[in-house]
């Protein structure tokens, strides 16, 4: 049994929901497909769910509503006069978006805003269902509710509850029909709607392959295979990645890859479940497999991901390794102002911490600088933002000497300085760390370094 997964730009209008049936008919062991809310059809479009989201947020501010509805119920009513089919469908999506709103003094705002999100997938599931029995495949539209799948009450960044699994096992395992199931969301056990982080598809498409031990879960998307450095920077790139493991997507995503959300490994991960990524307007390209295991040649790497939006923190301290209980105290203080830390490297007298910055707010970094003069007591602290990461990532790095001599030439020769150098402890990424106004040349010279020479 296969799983597939559509995102969506592969639900955006009626002729690529024809594409869907045209790849889920060519195959019958695709039994279980879930959908997105339909995304942008042209690059000057608006994806439904940001369209779900100013509709939410107008109820929430008592402004009027009406025009934004529309649209977004027109949306769904393009693919049904597309598809030929019965105009009640889209009627039902009037009435369930209507339903939703009324409830808005009843629950919530965060609630309230779950609940308009998923709309988005949820209608989705529930036309492409129509759109199958259109053309005679017996297909039916399953709620998350009706099958089990409970999440925790953390509106917007919802976890799974362990016992999802056996339910959604005992609901989807084994039907005689297709199954079209709404990516993104599922219930509490109170009975609300609760979402995940936004790209919650894929996780909902990666929890149903886990539950039903499917043989491949397919993620359809809009690009023929995963590329090992992005095209925005490097635009000459044209092979893809043919295989992959689920360590080398999963660094890969963290520092950048926008192909697949990076949460949604981890169910398949722990099932090993295969994962393959493919595009829905060239189902015939093989696409990239991501497995649990593969050979890979001593010196070889897979992919180069990049990411913005970094903070480092420089601490130097003379005989800092004396000092018991120096790291523990530097991580309590950001922990205090709710700060997770990414990396970590440090010397004998010195150590960086690198943090995402989103809410490094200059009062948060004048309370943190005070704290950390005042409990540790530095020699010397300064905090640099704008940093970039850049991963360089391949199962190929393990035990290969020379491998960060061959990268930081290949930036030195661009003249680029590097902030940082970190190795994971796998041994299968190297991390640096470069000032964001030079992500795209680093980049470049990184992917010419380890794919063009």
């Amino acid at each position: 049994m296969k799983v597939c997964k559509f995102g969506g730009s592969s639900v955006a209008d009626d002729i690529q929901v024809a594409k869907i049936r045209d790849i889920i008919t060519a195959d019958e062991t695709r039994r279980i497909v879930v959908v997105s809310a339909p995304g942008k059809r042209h690059k000057d479009d608006t994806k439904v769910t940001d369209l779900l989201i100013e509709c939410a947020g107008r109820c929430l501010s008592e402004k009027d509503h009406t025009e934004v509805l529309d649209e977004i119920v027109e949306r769904y009513a393009v693919i049904q006069r597309g598809l030929n089919l019965d105009e009640a469908i889209v009627e039902e999506i009037r009435a369930d978006l209507t339903a939703r709103i009324a409830r808005k003094e009843e629950i919530s705002a965060a609630c309230f805003m779950d609940a308009m999100k998923a709309a988005g997938e949820d209608n989705s599931a529930r036309i492409v269902a129509e759109a199958f029995r259109k053309i005679g495949v017996p297909a039916e539209y399953v709620n998350p509710r009706d099958a089990g799948l409970l999440l925790s009450d953390d509106f917007g960044n919802a976890q799974l509850l362990p016992e999802s699994y056996q339910n959604l096992e005992k609901a989807l395992k084994d039907r005689d029909y297709l199954i079209i199931f709404p990516g993104f969301f599922g219930y509490t056990k109170a009975g609300e709607i609760a979402t995940f982080p936004r790209g919650g598809s894929d996780i909902t498409g990666s929890i149903l392959a886990a539950a039903v031990k499917a043989d491949v879960y397919e993620n359809f998307t809009d690009v023929d295979a995963v590329y090992p450095v992005d095209p925005r920077h490097v635009p000459e790139v044209s092979v893809g990645i043919s295989e992959m493991t689920y360590r080398e997507m999963r660094e890969l995503s963290y520092a950048g890859f926008g192909v697949f959300q990076d949460e949604a490994i981890i169910p398949a991960v722990k099932a090993q479940i295969p994962i393959n990524i493919r595009n829905t307007n060239r189902p015939e390209a093989p696409g990239t497999m991501i497995v649990h295991h593969r050979r890979a040649r001593q010196g070889s790497v897979v992919g180069i991901a990049s990411s913005v939006g970094f903070c480092t923190l420089y601490i130097d301290k003379y005989m800092m390794n004396r000092e018991v209980g120096f790291g523990r105290r530097l991580l309590q203080i950001l922990e205090d102002e709710g700060i997770s830390y990414e990396h970590m490297p440090s010397g004998i007298d010195n150590v960086s911490v690198v943090f995402r910055e989103d809410n490094f707010t200059p009062e948060v970094e004048g309370r943190v600088r005070d704290h950390i003069m005042r409990e540790l007591q530095p020699d010397n602290l300064q905090i640099e933002r704008g940093t970039c990461l850049i991963m360089i990532v391949g199962e190929g790095l393990y035990y290969t000497p020379g491998m960060a001599a061959h990268a930081t030439l290949a930036l030195f020769r661009e003249g680029i300085s590097l902030d940082m150098m970190n190795q994971g402890s796998s041994e299968i990424s190297m991390m640096f760390g470069v000032q964001s106004s030079h992500r795209e040349a680093a980049v470049r010279a990184l992917y010419h370094a380890f794919f063009k020479e």
